[in-house]
């Protein structure tokens, strides 16, 4: 999620449970959990972490425990750094159990040095695998011993899905690789695809993944974070901004190995192991197995022109709703225009106001691009239409256009990339809206997005509902391929406030409720929303939930990994910190 950071830019141009007693079983009330009988011993620890070649890692004090006199890793100069630290994705995405929102850890230890500060919050051990045998071999002694898994890349992950307390945490972290293909055989087919493509370790990050098909001029359709992976990426189903040219993250999927929760390590493509293939594309992370490479199809980098457009008015003015509303309306033209983007609309802009001084306003300001051109003019014509509608109906609104040609897609990665914060409490919640919702009454468009300040991803549209992924279809919400915008917002609350964490998921449903009326018959991605979703099964799956479900029982009949929001856990709950079935 990019958040409204760009403003700024744009004002420049204008308690544990109480420990069990359960014996060491699938069938047992509750998974393992440290300090109870079921839990392995030191000596089993000790030999599963000989079997994995010294791969096993007992994290010890949170990274935030360097801030905490009463804690044995306390130093004040590594409290600093850390501190510094803490608000970048790249400190959070490096460390083997560190979360990038931290509520999914529970508070549980902050750099405040005024907080408490525990391991509570934070996964038991670690592995950290960088081969598949190491993930076959967790995921053995975990159904063996009964064992909650999480798997990990850089937690990147809205939903929390990456972090559990007293678990077993796969790190796949380092499995970062590369290998392109002129063109790609699917194992076990007799037939190869005429398509360039690469085959990626699942801990690759995106960054990476950019910069290296740059140096041939290649691409792949992926999302605006560099520290994103395609581990949860891809099985959520991923939207990028070359999206309404090209489809889905997912789409261009050729091939996966996948590590089951059964201990198998298996090829997964349109030839074998076809159920898998489908539902590890947009099916969900964490849920059917672990990701350890995927081969995708690339594409030419291609020209495009890009950069920063702003339309904005005095926050009191009363006409400046109406207005918001009118530009809602238009993201269906613009996307028949090929524009794709991020629109961030606001009440509280604060921009230049011509006296040397800085006023507040609101509206409009994002980031938008067109391809296959280096000629800034075609952005203009685009806009031109638009903003002539606007100056003619409310003429004291101000405009700012800054876009610029890049010759590739990486050079304008580069600089643009997401620079969001992290390190802080927080929920969001999106909804898909097709062309009917934005065609609806743009007053009503304006107050929604007005009084929400919810963003519009303009990732959508005619690359979506055209691509034609391998085997015909991918798991994700059949909305998708009807959807025009990617609509979301959040709502960043207080650490350490049950009360307040609550409200936070309450306001968010508030805040997205007026998108579920306009677009009833449309569903959510699932990777940019939050564990309070309602009837969340079919929000993000429609109708492909029930296979979904099925095949869930079949690579994972124990429910050796679970998580929420995620396909297949309504036979379990979280207890306090334990997970234990639902009776």
């Amino acid at each position: 999620m990019r958040a409204l950071t760009y403003y700024s830019v744009l004002a420049s141009l204008l308690t544990f449970a109480v420990p069990g007693s359960e014996a060491r079983s699938s069938h047992a009330a509750c998974k393992a959990f440290p300090s109870t009988a079921a839990w392995p011993s030191e000596k089993s620890w000790a030999k599963f972490n000989t079997s994995t070649g010294g791969k096993l890692i007992q994290p010890g004090p949170p990274p935030g425990a360097v801030c905490h006199h009463e804690q044995p890793t306390f130093n004040s100069d590594q409290c600093a750094i850390v501190t510094a630290a803490w608000r970048t994705v790249d400190f959070h995405q490096g460390h083997p159990v560190s979360n990038m929102w931290q509520q999914f850890n529970n508070d549980t230890c902050l750099v405040s040095p005024d907080t408490p500060c525990s391991g509570a919050g934070y996964p038991a051990y670690v592995v950290n695998a960088t081969t598949a045998m190491d993930v076959k071999l967790s995921f053995d002694f975990a159904r063996k011993h009964n064992i909650r898994v999480v798997v990990k890349s850089t937690g990147h992950d809205f939903q929390g899905r990456s972090q559990a307390p007293g678990a077993l945490s796969i790190w796949v972290h380092h499995m970062q690789s590369h290998k392109t293909h002129k063109a790609f055989r699917p194992a076990g087919c007799r037939f190869t695809i005429d398509t360039p493509a690469v085959t990626v370790g699942g801990g690759s990050q995106l960054g990476y993944i950019y910069e290296e098909l740059d140096k041939i001029n290649q691409t792949i359709v992926g999302g605006n974070s560099k520290t994103v992976s395609v581990g949860g990426y891809l099985t959520g189903g991923g939207h990028s901004i070359l999206g309404p040219r090209y489809g889905l993250g997912a789409d261009h999927v050729l091939e996966l190995e996948v590590v089951t929760p059964l201990g198998d390590i298996v090829i997964a493509n349109e030839c074998q192991n076809k159920d898998l293939f489908w539902a590890m594309r947009g099916g969900g992370g964490s849920t059917f197995g672990v990701m350890t490479s995927v081969t995708i199809a690339t594409h030419p980098s291609p020209k495009l022109v890009a950069g920063l457009i702003g339309v904005i008015g005095p926050s009191d003015a009363p006409w400046v709703q109406d207005m918001i509303g009118y530009i809602v309306s238009q993201l269906p033209y613009l996307a028949s225009k090929d524009v794709s983007g991020y629109a961030f609309f606001s009440s509280n802009i604060t921009a230049p106001d011509g006296n040397n001084g800085t006023a507040i306003y609101s509206g409009m300001g994002g980031e938008f691009m067109i391809l296959d051109t280096q000629d800034i003019n075609d952005m203009h014509a685009i806009w031109d239409p638009i903003f002539a509608h606007v100056n003619a109906t409310w003429p004291a609104a101000l405009f700012s256009v800054d876009v610029n040609p890049y010759p590739s897609f990486q050079s304008w990665f580069s600089i643009w990339y997401d620079q969001n914060p992290a390190g802080y409490d927080q929920y969001i919640g999106s909804r898909l809206l097709d062309q009917k919702a934005l065609a609806s009454n743009s007053t009503a468009l304006g107050e929604i997005f007005w009084k929400s300040g919810a963003s519009a991803y303009l990732v959508a549209g005619k690359g979506v509902r055209d691509a034609k992924p391998r085997g015909g279809s991918i798991a994700v919400t059949p909305s998708w391929r009807k959807a025009i915008v990617h609509a979301l917002n959040g709502y960043v609350f207080a650490p350490l406030d049950p009360a307040a964490r609550a409200t936070a998921l309450k306001i968010v449903d508030h805040l997205t409720e007026p998108l579920r009326k306009i677009a009833p018959d449309m569903g959510a991605y699932m990777n940019e929303n939050n564990p309070g979703e309602p009837d969340w099964q079919h929000t993000f799956w429609g109708e492909n939930y029930e296979r979904l479900l099925r095949i869930k029982r079949a690579y994972d009949p124990e429910d050796v990994l679970w998580c929420h929001p995620c396909v297949g856990n309504e036979r379990w709950e979280q207890k306090g910190y334990r997970l234990c079935r639902v009776r």
